[in-house]
């Protein structure tokens, strides 16, 4: 059954659409809102709604539900969350390892919040970079954004660098390239290539577009070079440039439109930046 509410003297109806007249601001749906709000991204936003921990003027909601930003009083896990728009920002941040990606640790681990000195409602990370890994990480209150990079359809690359024991071969190279099988399936086809090597160890620069969790050093455990270190330096168009861990800076309008916009290359920089690089992915 329809739950209703009274919103500045008007009846409305959660779920439906706003009649005409009624109210300052359009509807739209509750999942939406929350990722711009910085909640987290759609797909998240979506699993919390289902999970009961969302509610709309005190009550529990289901997917299609949609609401208006301005009027609605809307919590998670019983925190009020602000769906009223706000100025988009994103931040491009050097994550030292030892620093959980996530807004809050239940277990009291360092986050990646914890390095941010702005109070910026609803800032969050975009995607995922484990505990033990570095390198670029993007943080914004923009749900587009964040759906643009990290939604499997629209196949963002990201670059790292990995140091690896023992010195891939051609083959391994190969498996790499067109595909691992792990537990999800075989991976997309990965651009691979051997940026220097010493003894018994080498560094493999390595592009991917799936975000399966620790994916890359599952990759590399699968064809038999474990990982020693990993370190992303791209993200789309961005590139890490010369942070250094714990480092960031503020992206400007022209990077954050970047981001916005479809056909993100895996040769495509932002200008400025170092523009197309060499085709690595087939070095030896």
């Amino acid at each position: 059954m329809p739950v209703r509410r009274k919103s500045l003297g008007v009846k409305r109806v959660v779920g439906r659409e706003m009649p005409r007249g009624t109210g300052s601001s359009k509807m739209e749906r509750l999942q939406k809102a929350l990722a711009s709000a910085g909640a987290g991204s759609r797909r998240s936003c979506e699993e919390l709604i289902s999970a009961g921990r969302v509610t709309v003027n005190g009550v529990p909601v289901t997917l299609g539900t949609k609401v208006d930003p301005l009027l609605d009083r809307v919590t998670v896990d019983g925190r009020p969350v602000d769906l009223r728009p706000r100025r988009p920002v994103c931040i491009i941040m050097y994550k030292p390892r030892g620093y959980v990606t996530t807004r809050r640790d239940p277990h009291g681990r360092r986050t990646v919040m914890d390095l941010v000195r702005e109070d910026i409602p609803g800032l969050h990370p975009v995607g995922r970079l484990d505990y033990d890994s570095e390198g670029l990480l993007l943080l914004t209150n923009d749900g587009g954004i964040t759906y643009r990079l990290t939604h499997p359809k629209h196949e963002v690359d990201k670059t790292y660098e990995v140091s690896v024991e023992g010195v891939p071969g051609g083959s391994v190279l190969d498996r790499l390239r067109t595909g691992v099988r792990l537990q999800e399936g075989t991976t997309a086809p990965a651009r691979a290539g051997i940026l220097r090597t010493s003894e018994n160890r080498a560094v493999v620069k390595i592009s991917i577009h799936q975000g399966w969790n620790r994916q890359v050093r599952r990759m590399f455990e699968a064809v038999g070079h474990p990982v020693v270190r990993l370190k992303r330096t791209a993200y789309g168009p961005l590139r890490l440039g010369r942070l250094k861990p714990g480092q960031y800076r503020f992206l400007s309008d022209e990077e954050m439109d970047s981001l916005r916009a479809p056909g993100q290359g895996p040769g495509r920089a932002l200008p400025g930046g170092r523009g197309r690089e060499r085709n690595w992915s087939r070095s030896t």
